[in-house]
């Protein structure tokens, strides 16, 4: 069976869970009628599995093709999928309309993010990029420079990259080498090579804006003297279309593991011309703000491939013969049962539906909280939503992404032998979805960005604001019955998350390397904690619906799913909570040397 877009699930979200007609009224929320979502719901579906899922394997097998004119063609039906990307309009849903935009908010764009990512994970990426560079110059951009990129960018007309890595720097930034030379005209001639660039060079637009990291000469040392610059592969003529040939050359692709449709390039830059954006030796904050946008989209990378797995492992599971249950025949008729009937199938089954679903949920809310960060008129709601954000963000990105994985790996096992080869798609999935644990910031990074930079801001406020909202969930719902399981769980998860929060002030301040040890296991924790809160605000909201008459099976599904995941998945809380308190010296007790 076809990849199948979750429109139903994210409709629930958006109309029952979340409940955005609440927001109607603000201005930003005004075009958003539950109607036109669920027209975009279902129009995204159609062109996530009609368009993009026919095309996840072919990607995979051809790959993309680097040519001696230093340019790369991406493989078969890309660039015809590309153009009907562009023209349904679907990159422009959360862009702003001063720039050709559709302005919606981005909880619905993220809904296409997943179907599009978990139809064609390689391909998304082109989109994907471009929307980074487009929020960069948003911010950041002179008004001149808004007016001549935004457009092409928001419609996806042009493509656009961020070149940050070079062969001796990754996550330290601070030991870039390229270098800007001022050319005393407004513009820089910027020298060196950069790695590990996604969609850097393809056939699918006629001009591609590279963001590019340089030190301008004269510069401090380190991440205080870095600028970012615009360096488009063609220079804008005067009527805004690509003109002259830059001195940007893509020397090669990395052979890679998975997302073989996306050119990864080495991108040189050879005295190209470039703008710079924002102000001197202020690169980092700006560069942030396309890399914060690319690490939520992560996240949703993650939870993409791990649905898509989900539903694959799923339909073998049903369709696959071998032994019988243990409680006798269930296909009499046949020579041996569904594998499906076996409880430790339906373990990992369960697993996997219970953090697709959940951090289908998390992605949703949080999104939301984005909008609202910008949106309310509330100053305390916009606050909140910036708090929620920063604090969120490593969270997303590291605990979605391992889990994801941890799903796509459980799919291949619900495979068995046939998971292991190339017949199947879970073994795509698997690859594919590896590298999410990696880019943008690997996962030990996220925990370290969590426990040593987001959770002591401003005071604590955003995590301290996370707490009071558990509690107050629960002391409002925890009198309903049919409730407990959820409030009890969740009561119990955040308990032990505050417990975690204040042995990391204690005992991180003491001893700093106490804080990196408990850092993964701390983000772990909060992740299984969110998640509490999705599944009790998924158990309320189906509880509400059935309540009311409705006998859709999607509600009692969810239902079952969220029970299961609070008896099963969410006890990890403890175990986490019992390793980070251990501290660092278990971990730092062999010299280097002995490893």
């Amino acid at each position: 069976m076809p990849y199948q877009p979750p429109v139903r699930d994210y409709a629930f979200l958006l109309r029952d869970v979340l409940e955005l007609e609440r927001y109607a009224g603000l201005p930003a929320f005004a075009d958003a009628s539950i109607d036109l979502i669920d027209q975009v719901l279902e129009e995204a579906g159609k062109f996530a599995g009609e368009v993009l899922a026919p095309l996840n394997h072919v990607g995979d097998q051809e790959g993309c093709t680097w040519r001696p004119d230093f340019t790369v063609t991406t493989p078969t039906g890309f660039k015809d999928a590309y153009a009907k990307l562009v023209e349904g309009g679907w990159p422009a849903l959360g862009a702003d309309p001063a720039y050709g935009g559709q302005g919606l908010p981005h909880v619905v764009s993220v809904a296409f993010s997943e179907m599009s990512s978990a139809a064609n994970m390689a391909f998304s990426m082109y989109p994907g990029l471009t929307h980074g560079a487009y929020s960069a110059i948003h911010v950041g951009g002179t008004q001149e420079q808004k007016d001549l990129y935004l457009p092409k960018l928001a419609s996806f007309e042009w493509g656009g990259t961020m070149n940050l890595t070079e062969p001796q720097c990754g996550t330290d930034l601070g030991l870039l080498r390229t270098k800007a030379v001022p050319q005393g005209d407004g513009t820089y001639k910027i020298s060196g090579q950069k790695i590990w660039i996604s969609s850097g060079e393809h056939d699918l637009t006629p001009n591609i804006v590279h963001l590019v990291l340089a030190r301008i000469e004269g510069a401090p040392a380190g991440t205080r003297g870095i600028s970012l610059f615009i360096v488009p592969k063609f220079i804008p003529d005067a009527d805004g279309k690509p003109g002259v040939r830059n001195s940007v050359k893509c020397l090669g692709l990395e052979e890679k593991m998975g997302i073989h449709g996306n050119a990864t390039c080495v991108i040189a830059h050879e005295e190209s011309t470039g703008w710079l954006i924002g102000e001197e030796n202020r690169g980092l904050a700006l560069m942030f703000v396309m890399m914060n946008e690319a690490r939520l989209g992560v996240g949703v990378q993650g939870i993409a491939q791990a649905g898509a797995a989900y539903q694959a492992a799923a339909e073998f599971a049903k369709d696959r013969l071998q032994g019988r249950s243990l409680t006798g025949p269930k296909n009499p008729d046949g020579p041996a049962d569904p594998i499906i009937v076996h409880p430790d199938v339906r373990r990992m089954l369960m697993d996997m539906r219970a953090i697709v679903e959940g951090g289908r949920c998390f992605l949703s809310w949080t999104s939301l909280h984005g909008d609202l960060a910008e949106a309310s008129l509330d100053e305390a709601v916009r606050q909140k939503g910036r708090d929620y954000m920063a604090l969120m963000t490593p969270v997303l990105k590291g605990f979605l992404t391992d889990r994801g994985f941890q799903v796509c790996s459980d799919a291949m096992q619900v495979h068995g032998g046939s998971g292991f080869t190339e017949h199947f798609p879970v073994s795509q999935y698997l690859r594919d979805c590896r590298i999410a644990l990696i880019y943008e910031g690997t996962n030990g990074v996220q925990a370290l960005d969590l426990v040593g930079r987001k959770l002591a801001a401003d005071g604590g406020r955003g995590v301290m604001g996370f707490f009071a909202e558990l509690d107050a969930f629960v002391a409002a719902n925890d009198a309903d019955e049919a409730m407990k399981p959820f409030t009890e769980g969740l009561a119990k998860a955040k308990g032990e998350l505050q417990e975690a929060t204040m042995w990391l002030m204690q005992n991180g301040l003491a001893n700093p390397d106490n804080a990196g040890a408990a850092s993964t296991d701390y983000l772990h924790l909060f992740g299984l904690t969110a998640l509490a809160y999705m599944w009790a605000m998924m158990a309320k909201a189906a509880q509400a619906k059935i309540a009311a008459g409705s006998h859709d099976p999607l509600y009692a599904e969810k239902l079952a799913v969220g029970r299961y995941y609070v008896a099963r998945v969410l006890p990890e809380t403890s175990s986490r909570l019992a390793k980070l308190k251990t501290g660092a010296d278990l971990l730092m007790a062999l010299p280097a040397d002995a490893f």
